[in-house]
């Protein structure tokens, strides 16, 4: 069986997989980087994982970042991956991938396909055109921590998720329809739905897979995967890579390491069940006037124009028709003030990349305002009522522009759409070794 596709940075893994009498309700916990400021989210989990074994045991959740134990506490995860592997809590399956389904309430499931990406193909800082491209900008500070884990992990247990653009629904969609061995069916804790996982292992299968991977390929350089979820552990992988490289003594042998690769879930851009969400924008501790007159000015060149509305309803109903017109609109909020801001001819393809490429600006030279990031428009308009304040509200990004928007423009700001709310992000389940 071939396990390395390099031309399209695919690898196949030998997955680990809970023994059988382990209970999966309880090995299976949500991503690290949800409910951070909810640490009563991680304290249920605690109480209902009890003293099972479990993937929490694996991770460090970033609701504790801040606590002074942090050395001890990435300390006890790399001890007990160590306990896991020499105790038999882990049992390793054929190389091959894992076909994934997650119901969460949507109309349709969502399908994943769990494989092991080429990390020689990524690269998380800017303008790097790699087959795996970033797909908003990478906060180098969250990093650290997650290195410290990563380096001294016997294993790794993955939450990323990797988009791929096939419209055709070619490589991840007939799968449900071969004759596949179920290895998992369960409900996920604390509302994360019911996740169903089929073992793939045929190498006629696989090369067929890679195959039809091989034709997404797009633009000059090409690319074929967008990080979904995930990024900052994708680079952490990446960061800890490097390093190993850097101290290998044979340049040959590294390469063979399996650390040049990193567990992922590829998910169809086109998935039915996917859908993205919009991140909204609120500054704080700003005179809202001043801000909207940099705003003018920054923009001029571009076509800009700003209209204030008497009523809700006349707000509503004009953000309504400027949303199916050419150009940018980003209506807004602040105190009692409802507007609407239209930019004729953008320079970018986004109406968050526009809005951040300004905001980037101006907080730079106000550092007394403090930019938020907010799901949901009733939770927006709350906060931009408020004095000194403005909310901006962004559209949802049309999901089938994502892999165009990289291409043309690179990665786009931070926070610019979530992939579903954060009980639809990826559970932890199946772990791969990460030493020889």
């Amino acid at each position: 069986m071939q396990l390395h596709y390099p031309e399209i940075a695919l690898h196949v893994p030998t997955l680990l997989l809970p023994r059988a009498d382990i209970p999966l309700e309880t090995w299976s916990v949500i991503a690290c980087d949800q409910y951070t400021s909810q640490p009563e989210y991680w304290e249920e989990v605690r109480r209902i994982v009890g003293d099972d074994p479990s993937t929490l045991q694996l991770i460090f959740p970033e609701a504790y970042l801040g606590e002074t134990c942090r050395e001890q506490t990435i300390a006890g995860i790399n001890q007990r991956m160590q306990v896991y592997l020499k105790s038999g809590v882990l049992v390793e399956q054929r190389p091959g991938f894992m076909l994934v389904e997650r119901e969460v309430g949507r109309a349709a499931p969502r399908k994943g396909l769990v494989v092991a990406l080429d990390l020689e193909q990524y690269d998380y800082r800017d303008g790097a055109q790699k087959l795996i491209r970033t797909t908003e900008g990478t906060d180098q500070s969250r990093l650290p921590p997650r290195i410290q884990v990563r380096e001294r992990a016997p294993l790794e247990t993955p939450h990323i998720m990797v988009l791929i653009d096939d419209p055709q629904q070619a490589v991840i969609e007939p799968l449900g329809e071969e004759d596949l061995k179920q290895a998992y069916d369960f409900e996920l804790m604390l509302g994360g739905g019911r996740l169903r996982g089929w073992h793939i292992d045929d190498g006629a299968l696989i090369d067929e897979i890679a195959g039809h991977i091989a034709r997404l390929a797009c633009g000059e350089p090409p690319m074929i995967y967008a990080m979904g979820d995930g990024n900052h552990s994708f680079a952490t992988a990446r960061a800890v890579w490097e390093r190993l490289k850097a101290g290998a003594e044979d340049e040959r042998q590294i390469m063979n390491h399996p650390a040049r690769y990193a567990l992922a879930e590829l998910v169809n851009v086109h998935d039915e069940g996917l859908e993205f969400a919009p991140i909204h924008r609120v500054v704080f501790g700003v005179d809202a006037v001043d801000l909207l007159r940099a705003m003018e000015t920054h923009c001029t060149e571009w076509g800009f124009s700003r209209r204030i509305f008497a009523d809700r309803d006349r707000w509503e109903a004009a953000c309504q028709e400027a949303a199916i017109g050419p150009g940018h609109h980003i209506p807004y909020i602040s105190g009692s003030e409802r507007g609407l801001l239209s930019i004729a001819e953008p320079s970018l393809q986004l109406e968050v990349a526009s809005l951040q490429a300004f905001l980037d600006c101006y907080l730079d030279a106000h550092p007394r305002a403090r930019l938020d990031y907010i799901h949901g428009e009733d939770v927006l308009a709350q906060l931009a009522a408020e004095p000194d304040s403005i909310g901006f509200f962004l559209p949802t990004m049309d999901k089938r522009d994502l892999f165009k928007t990289i291409v043309i423009d690179g990665a786009t700001p931070r926070k610019t759409f979530s992939l579903g709310e954060a009980a639809e992000k990826r559970y932890y389940l199946e772990c791969r070794r990460l030493v020889p």
